[in-house]
């Protein structure tokens, strides 16, 4: 007899998520069988929901930071063990034979499949993942976990393309789920945090005040001090000149969304000076290895809202709203 699953799908982009019953979803060579026990919802989810990502493989079970136990193995799998608990990011595959991959830049893959976007994710009970992206978890909160995987991935992977630890001054723009991890991060490694969010978000920038911001005010004002590096995390293209304003020279500002809306022109003298705009693609094993390492060392507490894995759609919504403080996890 067929083995089924409960699942959250999209048919259109711009359509709800239905709630369905489907076929649960066998390993293939070098994978692994999950059952899900925990989906974060990311910006990014967002995205592809909303048609600003082209091409999602349709009909899609969203979702790419799930935390799951290890229930089959394909054939060939190595590296896992059934009842293993594991995460799964966003980049999925990878072909290990492009020049990217040749060079050490599988975030870069031409022919990379992603979680949740080109191959079914974690709003589901059961999930297949390519074992080579599969990263041990060792916390038993996987409800905690599951925001580590892209949201604390993409966060780490844009802090170390600012520079790591160097800068002394970071701002960070979009104060939601990779802001209040990185800021552990940060504050941990000596740094001066400033939090830039949406204008009179009063919430959000006692949140960040709480978590050890030196300061927290609105994207239309002026940080007390001149910054050495601003992370980007809202996905506002005119965040981007505001940032360049705030840094010094030589100083460096990291888009770490997916998406972003137009960057406006901007006058010359903003970039002048050696400053630069960067942008982050996706994640490598390697930031998997180092971050969820540093994790426990920190040690970083993710502030999460758990739904029911039917309630996918106002988890979304909230998120696009606005509503969150911290990250919205689903618990099948």
């Amino acid at each position: 007899m067929t083995e089924t699953m409960r699942a959250m799908r999209l048919h259109a982009p711009g359509q709800p998520l239905k709630w369905e019953e489907v076929i649960r979803p066998q390993p293939g060579p070098g994978e692994v069988q999950l059952r899900v026990l925990a989906c974060g919802v990311c910006r990014t989810d967002l995205h592809v929901v909303d048609g600003e990502l082209p091409d999602p493989c349709l009909p899609l079970i969203p979702g790419h930071e799930v935390v799951g136990e290890v229930t089959a193995l394909g054939e060939g799998t190595t590296g896992v063990a059934v009842g293993q608990r594991v995460g799964v990011p966003w980049l999925g595959w990878t072909c290990g034979e492009c020049n990217p991959c040749r060079r050490g830049q599988e975030n870069l893959c031409e022919r990379a499949e992603f979680t949740g976007y080109t191959r079914d994710g974690g709003y589901a009970e059961y999930a297949v993942a390519d074992a080579r992206y599969c990263f041990p978890v060792n916390d038993d909160n996987a409800q905690a976990t599951a925001p580590l995987l892209c949201a604390g991935l993409i966060g780490y992977r844009t802090w170390r393309l600012a520079g790591g630890e160097t800068p002394h001054r970071l701002g960070i723009f979009g104060f939601g789920a990779a802001a209040h991890i990185l800021i552990q991060l940060a504050l941990a490694r000596g740094q001066r945090v400033y939090a830039f969010t949406r204008a009179g978000d009063d919430e959000a920038q006692a949140f960040a005040r709480r978590l050890g911001a030196t300061w927290a005010g609105g994207s239309d004002e002026a940080p007390p001090e001149t910054l050495d590096a601003a992370l980007l995390f809202a996905p506002v293209g005119e965040l981007v000149p505001i940032a360049l304003s705030h840094v010094r020279p030589g100083g460096v500002v990291v888009s770490g969304g997916i998406h972003m809306s137009d960057i406006p022109s901007f006058p010359y003298r903003l970039l002048w000076e050696e400053r630069s705009v960067k942008s982050v693609a996706n994640l490598t094993r390697r930031d998997g290895v180092e971050f969820l390492a540093l994790a426990p060392e920190v040690p970083i507490r993710t502030e999460t809202h758990a739904y029911p894995l039917n309630q996918a759609n106002q988890a979304l919504d909230d998120l696009r709203e606005g509503r969150l403080s911290g990250a919205a996890v689903l618990i099948p």
